[in-house]
């Protein structure tokens, strides 16, 4: 019988879930695998990170070139923004647990 499975594969098979645009969207194994190999969690959240910084910019420079009026279809500028929220209020939750398992784990008593 072997041990419980390894986080990082734990961790791929939940994000290969995501809807596209959420911390990058679907993981194929191979970013999956380079993602273990380069740092597991560590790169996994910065890319997390970089992904949903692309998103702001992205919602800012939507909403400048509406402002402008060069964009014609106010419902794609509506959709962006939606998302580019959502990624950024997860990424705040899970700033949050993560910030409240660290905090749990440095009150625990040796």
């Amino acid at each position: 019988m072997s041990g419980p499975a390894p986080i990082d594969a734990i961790a791929a098979d939940i994000l290969g879930d995501l809807p596209p645009g959420v911390f990058g969207g679907p993981m194929a194994s191979g970013n999956a695998a380079a993602a273990n190999a380069t740092g597991g969690f560590g790169a996994m959240f910065t890319q997390g990170l970089a992904q949903v910084n692309e998103n702001l910019l992205a919602s800012q420079t939507d909403l400048q070139r509406l402002a402008t009026g060069d964009i014609q279809n106010l419902h794609q500028v509506m959709v962006r923004l939606e998302e580019s929220r959502l990624s950024f209020q997860l990424m705040l939750q899970v700033r949050s647990r993560l910030l409240e398992a660290y905090q749990d784990v440095m009150k625990m008593q040796i």
